[in-house]
């Protein structure tokens, strides 16, 4: 006889669009944010959820259900720089990475990853983003936005 395994209440699920992770006490304020809005509520059998005494025992409901997630938007914590380009004479240079460490530093004011969307046959592209410390995420792909045009890759640089 083979063991069951133990279903898990609160997994991290994260997909294109959203990540699903477990919640805790300190997501009140962030989802009263949102809950806290009558139009979220209106039809609902509790429509007073909206109210801060009912959401918040709503809330605490969740909390000891063991079973209840956030709903975030995966791309919340990183931001898409690039699209840049520079003339030939600039090639091979400095001024490539001094471009994008200006970016990255102002983008690591805000976001912990900063990801680089490029098409899978740049190679010069590619390799000017290995250059900075950029390493392609593995199964991250999207078409690219001309017909026709090769698939982009996505790379990721983390703040440290």
């Amino acid at each position: 006889m083979t063991a069951r395994a133990t279903f898990d209440y609160q997994p991290t699920l994260e997909g294109p669009l959203v990540r699903l992770r477990p919640v805790t006490s300190q997501d009140f304020a962030a989802l009263f944010a949102v809950g806290g809005d009558p139009k979220v509520w209106a039809g609902h059998p509790n429509a007073d959820r909206y109210q801060e005494q009912a959401f918040r025992a709503y809330f605490e409901d969740r909390i000891a259900s063991g079973g209840a997630l956030v709903v975030e938007d995966a791309g919340a914590d990183e931001i898409e720089i690039g699209w840049t380009f520079l003339g030939c004479a600039w090639w091979g240079g400095a001024h490539n990475a001094e471009m994008k460490r200006l970016m990255l530093d102002h983008a690591f004011r805000y976001v912990p990853k900063v990801i680089f969307r490029i098409g899978e046959t740049n190679v010069r592209s590619r390799r000017a983003a290995e250059k900075i410390g950029a390493r392609l995420i593995a199964g991250r792909r999207t078409p690219s936005p001309s017909p026709g045009g090769p698939d982009n890759l996505f790379y990721v640089i983390e703040r440290r």
